[in-house]
Formats: structure tokens, sequence, C-alpha cells
């Protein structure tokens, strides 16, 4: 059992859409930003959330910045209801800009400090095997970072842990949206998500349209057929700002918020472009 149905006055092309401007209408209202964030991600979060994860698994956004995209595909699945979704980046609520601890019972970690998530989801896969010993299988640990949050040095220590005690019950997600905060991330400190560098650690990596959610689907369906103990790493090639022209590519979006006359231009760009 999947943990959301769809609703069946949706059809699945038209959820990114319908989602985006969900966050474009929260954003605006609460002065936030991350937008650019939130739209790389988004369709890797549905897919992630409603179509991949079983009931035992797990989620760990460990690119917290984009905690308003993991809260409206939440709100979706009705673990978040819509009145605390209103309360957001508000005084007093538990929906921040960063994701709290224990959201539901399916992503038990807040995360806020870059490369922290990976760490945690390699414990988190350990002790399932632990525990699971036993069993035939482990419950699985999906875990979203961001391509510049590589450069931590945090995430390669996770990366060999994960290589070293077989963690294939870890599945790895990269947003490869090729922006980070101050820059592209090539430029900082080269290209921090190839295939052949995860390789070398141990990795399975398979790479796909981030914003496709069939190829996404048939990324992840060749990732659990795979049984050679090794943890595994999907790259998802993403545009920063993906369904908003103006947004799109551009850094300054990653801090940028909305004022009135962006905002209805943004909410005419979305409706031109998924027929809202």
């Amino acid at each position: 059992m999947k943990n959301c149905k769809m609703k069946s006055d949706y059809k699945k092309e038209k959820l990114p859409g319908s989602l985006r401007k969900k966050i474009i209408d929260l954003a605006y209202k609460s002065g936030c930003g991350h937008l650019g964030s939130c739209f790389s991600c988004l369709e890797i979060l549905i897919q992630v959330l409603l179509y991949e994860m079983g009931p035992e698994d797990k989620f760990i956004l460990s690119k917290g910045h984009a905690a308003l995209a993991l809260y409206v595909v939440a709100n979706y699945q009705k673990k978040i209801t819509d009145e605390e979704l209103k309360t957001f980046f508000k005084d007093g609520t538990r929906l921040g800009i960063h994701p709290p601890a224990a959201l539901c019972q399916e992503m038990p970690m807040a995360t806020g400090s870059l490369g922290h998530g990976f760490s945690f989801a390699c414990g988190l896969a350990k002790g399932f095997q632990f525990l699971y010993r036993q069993k035939s299988f482990a419950p699985k640990v999906y875990c979203l970072m961001s391509d510049g949050e590589c450069n931590e040095g945090s995430v390669y220590e996770a990366a060999q842990f994960a290589s070293f005690h077989k963690l294939d019950n870890l599945i790895l997600i990269i947003d490869k949206n090729k922006l980070q905060a101050f820059g592209k991330a090539k430029e900082v400190l080269g290209d921090p998500v190839s295939v052949k560098k995860w390789q070398v650690f141990g990795f399975n990596v398979f790479s796909c349209d981030g914003h496709d959610l069939d190829d996404l689907k048939l990324s992840f369906a060749k990732i659990k057929k795979i049984k050679n103990q090794k943890p595994n790493l999907l790259i998802c090639k993403t545009i920063k700002g993906k369904g908003v022209s103006f947004m799109e590519n551009q850094l300054g979006w990653h801090y940028f918020h909305l004022d009135k006359k962006l905002y209805f231009k943004a909410l005419k760009n979305l409706q031109k472009r998924y027929a809202l």
C-alpha cells in the first residue's frame, strides 16, 4: 500500500502545476524565499512520497531550504491539514523555513545545515538492516540532497560509510540544478555530482530527468531491481525555478521574494504552462 492515493479529480500530469501554484500563493503571503530550490525538486518529491515509498520506509529532505515544496506534497497526502499549511512561516508555527523534526511518521528528521541529512539517513538505513536482519528485506531510506550540498565534507564521510556498510536499502537522490548559494556549482569546487565520482565511492549510480515523472518512475524501478549490496544514487537533472520562466536558471531566486507584480506574473506563467 502506498502512502497516498491520487485524488480522482486530478490527473497525474496536472499535479506539478497545481502544487507550484500553491507554493507561489504561500510564498507570496508569507514573504518567504527559496522558490528556485522548491521548484527544482517538486517532481522528485511527488514521485518519491506518493509513488515509491512503502509503509515502513523513511524520507529525509537534506536540502531543508526546500521545505515549502515538502509541505505542499505532504498536504496533498493529508499529512498536513489545510489549516496548518496556512500557518507556514508564521509565529508559533510548526512549518518553518526548514522542516521540523518528526513532521510525520515517514519523515523523522529536521534539517537545516546542509550535509547532515545524508549522514542521518546512513545511520537510519544501518539501523534498519540490524533490526530486520532476520527478514529478507529492510525498509528503505530515501534522502534528497542538493548538488551544492555535496561540497560539505560530511557528505563524503557518509558516502564512505554507506559503501563500507553495504547500505543497499539507502536511496540517495541528488537534485542537480547546477546552482548553489552564490554561483554555479562547477565554478565553486568543480562538479560535485558526477557518475564516475560516486561510482568510485561504491554506489550504484543512475541519472534521469528530475522533472519527468515517467523517467523518475523508470529509474526507481531499476534501482529496486538491483541486488548487489551497494548503496544507490539517483542523479536528477533539474532546472532551478522550473515552471516559472523568469525564475528558471536564475541564481537570485534562491533568495528573492515575490512582490505583488511578480506574484501575478508568476501565476499567469503557471496558468499558461500547466493549463491550470
